[in-house]
């Protein structure tokens, strides 16, 4: 059940040889033992990109690769951290004086998150401190959720280390708005997946209220995630943030041309709802509504009727005020035919007709070109891993994650598995030196993995 929090499994270390590693390792660097483990998994949609933020289901699924954490709650206020990976370096702080960086995202920063949520949400004005030893299996800037799973564990780990419960749902919302301490203005597809998820289904995942729905995805078939080894930190640029904020303002000028209250409008979703109109319909209104051509901060306020003055003060966030010109119609276009394309494949998945499988793998197909062409947050690696993937037997293929690298999901008949593998495997991976010393881990099947949860010895 989805409601209620997340669970605490019992288990024997000795039969779970990365729990038990990651103990031996933690007493040797803390020199005691940890008292409890916290694991959130990392995602990959199968479909709806970039429009969580504007109100509008997405359809995700856990993967087994995750993040793990071995937690000491410990008497001094401070919080240790350190990371099996000696690239990411070891980090300390008091608990009562959380700082994060925005300027440089750095990995214990999204753990800062995740601490500072929990202790926000519950006012925790003594909260415990504790030493903490991470193994992450996630690439990271990959576009599979690295650093929401990583604020996600890190608010399961503070919840638990002071003593306290909440929902899944709970968790999930307060670790969506903890994450937008970094900088980065996401939906909360990635956090909700990461504590809704169950084994064996992908979920239709809802906002406002947070709801997540079982989809059986076909039998027949395999998603097969394939990393083009180019690496996007959403928080280090600024591509995300000028998304969010196009959709923003194409929101606030749909709103004014059809008479509604545009200033308390602030997701493409909420035109569609007061409108109470289809999304077909939607897109009808911003070919009538929108132009093509760029917008001007200068047009956007005679559009709006409010002062260039008005526009920086009241519409803009901080790290959007030097940006000059804003896409639109293409933007609202994307999100407006990506939330129908979700409908459709959640509907397919649960009428399962003959052809389900082509049917699929065509949205997949669509979704990407629109991110390609519409959004604008593919790039030339990953269309071209998209192109052989499909060359090589995928149904469907498509970026994932919030693009501008990472990784591609594609749909792959399990009877062409193995050959699909070794044809990709040889065409991109193996052409590339850098690629090549990373395709150990860059090119898998996976299946619907679970959620977030702790395991405490047996």
């Amino acid at each position: 059940m989805a409601g209620d929090s997340p669970s605490a499994l019992p288990v024997q270390l000795v039969e779970q040889p990365r729990l038990q590693k990651l103990k031996e390792m933690f007493i040797s660097k803390f020199g005691s033992a940890p008292k409890f483990y916290a694991r959130a998994p990392g995602r990959v949609n199968l479909i709806g990109e970039h429009i969580d933020y504007c109100g509008y289901a997405v359809l995700p699924m856990a993967i087994e690769q995750d993040i793990l954490i071995a937690v000491e709650p410990v008497q001094t206020q401070v919080v240790q951290l350190a990371n099996i990976n000696s690239s990411y370096l070891d980090f300390s702080t008091s608990v009562n004086n959380i700082q994060i960086n925005k300027a440089k995202p750095q990995w214990h920063n999204y753990f800062l998150c995740g601490l500072k949520g929990i202790q926000e949400h519950f006012g925790l004005n003594n909260p415990t401190g504790m030493n903490c030893l991470l193994d992450g299996t996630i690439p990271p800037s990959s576009g599979l959720s690295s650093s929401s799973a990583l604020v996600c564990c890190a608010g399961l780990v503070t919840l638990r280390a002071n003593g306290k419960t909440l929902s899944k749902v709970e968790l999930a919302e307060i670790c969506t708005k903890s994450e937008r301490y970094i900088g980065t203005e996401g939906g909360g597809m990635d956090q909700s997946i990461s504590f809704l998820a169950e084994e064996g289904t992908a979920k239709l995942i809802e906002f406002s209220p947070l709801r997540a729905t079982d989809v059986r995805l076909p039998s027949g078939a395999t998603f097969v995630i394939a990393n083009s080894c180019v690496e996007m930190n959403k928080a280090a640029t600024s591509h995300y943030n000028i998304r969010v904020m196009e959709c923003r303002l194409a929101t606030k000028l749909l709103s004014k041309s059809k008479g509604l209250e545009w200033r308390k409008m602030l997701r493409l979703h909420d035109v569609q709802s007061k409108l109470g109109v289809s999304l077909e319909e939607m897109l009808t209104i911003v070919e009538e509504v929108l132009h093509p051509e760029p917008y001007s901060t200068e047009e956007i306020c005679k559009c709006l009727g409010i002062s260039l003055e008005e526009l920086h003060s009241q519409i803009l966030t901080q790290n959007m005020q030097d940006v000059s010109t804003f896409k639109l119609y293409q933007r609202a276009k994307h999100v407006y035919s990506e939330a129908a394309r979700v409908l459709e494949f959640q509907k397919i998945c649960s009428e399962a007709p003959a052809n389900a499988l082509q049917l699929l793998g065509e949205l997949m197909k669509q979704s990407h070109i629109s991110c390609r062409e519409m959004y604008e947050c593919s790039c030339p690696e990953l269309d071209r891993l998209v192109d052989i993937c499909l060359q090589f037997g995928a149904i469907g293929s498509r970026l994932t994650g919030a693009g501008w690298g990472g990784c591609t999901v594609s749909m792959v008949p399990t009877d062409k598995l193995n050959t699909f593998l070794k044809n990709v495997k040889k065409a991109y991976y193996q052409t590339d030196g850098q690629r090549l010393a990373v395709e150990n881990n860059s090119l898998f099947a996976t299946k619907p993995g679970r959620g977030a949860l702790v395991f405490v010895e047996a």
